[in-house]
């Protein structure tokens, strides 16, 4: 620990949420594969896998300087833009459950919009840098940010990918604020977003239908609020101190993606609101030294870094968070950390590699 970087608590953190999900998605993804492969351990083995390969990923990114990644910024937006490209091609993405975000490369199968959430982050980090007093011109400061993230967001959408777009606008707003840029510029675009964001969601009915039913919670339970009423039942059965691990019912079939978006859900029924308390309170280590990092760098780009690193990772349990309790409309985010899924396990622990790389130099 003390080789990879200067915060053995952000480490602590980092490990526990990863530990958690080992057990958790063999748990709750065994009788799924079983049913659906013949194999109950296909998913575990993968997840496995993905763990090794990002913690390879953690390793060679914490050992790297920061300038490292400032020169980095502009070529790993390009080719996170290729990659959003080239996934939308038939033949070349390929899709499930109705979405193209997914291509392979041998064995691998890659997500490119995990990708350009860091791309995004590094190229605001940069970008804020260099313009320094050019901030407070609009021409110069904020419209640059609006139109290459408006692009990437729109490609993302495309796919479509409603959960991801949405939070590469938070992160442009969060950080284009952080970074300086007056508010009134941000407010001005704000409202034109609105009317961009209603229209994505009416344009498609499935979109239109899981906003009515997070308005209307009680509607259509065994239609579009299954997966939401299912959620519920699970958080309910664990009660305080939750049904046992091991002991749910919701993963029987009950709970669609369980291992993946939903997987919050089974560790509030088997853990009960002590272990859901648990994860939240591990992330909020995560999220306070991650921003300690940002507020003791010296260097104003590693600072915008590690902000928006850190705001990526935790944004995303929110809202991942807030989708499984009925607090947010039902989007495709997976927990970080916990949830199966290689492209963003990777993805996660790379992004704590810089985290790590950046503590080093405020040591």
């Amino acid at each position: 620990m003390r080789g990879l970087g200067g915060d053995p608590w952000l480490l602590v953190a980092v490990a526990a949420l990863v530990g958690l999900g080992v057990v958790m998605v063999f748990n709750v993804s065994y009788f799924y594969a079983q049913e659906r492969f013949g194999d109950a351990l296909v998913f575990f083995r993968k997840h496995l896998a993905s763990i090794g390969l990002g913690v390879v990923a953690m390793v060679a990114a914490s050992r790297l300087p920061s300038e490292s990644y400032r020169r980095a910024a502009v070529p790993l937006l390009v080719i996170a833009c290729v990659a959003l490209v080239v996934v939308l091609l038939p033949g070349v993405g390929v899709v499930r459950g109705g979405a193209r975000r997914w291509f392979h490369v041998g064995p691998l199968g890659i997500q490119p919009s995990e990708l350009a959430k860091f791309a995004v982050v590094l190229y605001l980090a940069h970008s804020l840098t260099r313009k320094g007093e050019r901030l407070a011109s609009f021409t110069y400061g904020a419209l640059p940010h609006f139109l290459v993230v408006g692009a990437i967001a729109g490609l993302v959408l495309l796919e479509p990918d409603f959960g991801t777009a949405a939070l590469l606008v938070g992160l442009l707003g969060c950080m284009l604020f952080t970074g300086g840029v007056p508010l009134r510029f941000l407010l001005a675009p704000a409202v034109l977003v609105v009317p961009g964001l209603a229209l994505a969601i009416w344009k498609e009915p499935y979109r239109a239908k899981r906003l009515i039913a997070f308005w209307y919670p009680d509607l259509d339970p065994l239609g579009v609020n299954f997966q939401l009423k299912q959620s519920f039942l699970a958080f309910g059965s664990g009660g305080v101190w939750g049904v046992g691990l091991g002991e749910s019912r919701q993963k029987m079939f009950y709970l669609p993606e369980a291992h993946t978006d939903f997987i919050f859900s089974v560790v509030g029924e088997e853990l009960g609101l002590i272990g859901a308390l648990v994860v939240l309170a591990l992330f909020g280590l995560l999220a306070s030294r991650g921003f300690r990092i940002a507020v003791r760098h010296p260097d104003r780009f590693a600072s915008l870094l590690a902000f928006g690193v850190t705001l990526s990772l935790v944004m995303q349990a929110g809202v991942n968070a807030g989708v499984v309790l009925g607090c947010l409309p039902t989007k495709g985010l997976a927990l970080p950390f916990l949830s199966y899924g290689g492209s963003a396990m990777l993805a996660a622990l790379a992004q704590v590699g810089v985290l790590l790389a950046l503590a080093r130099e405020t040591a």
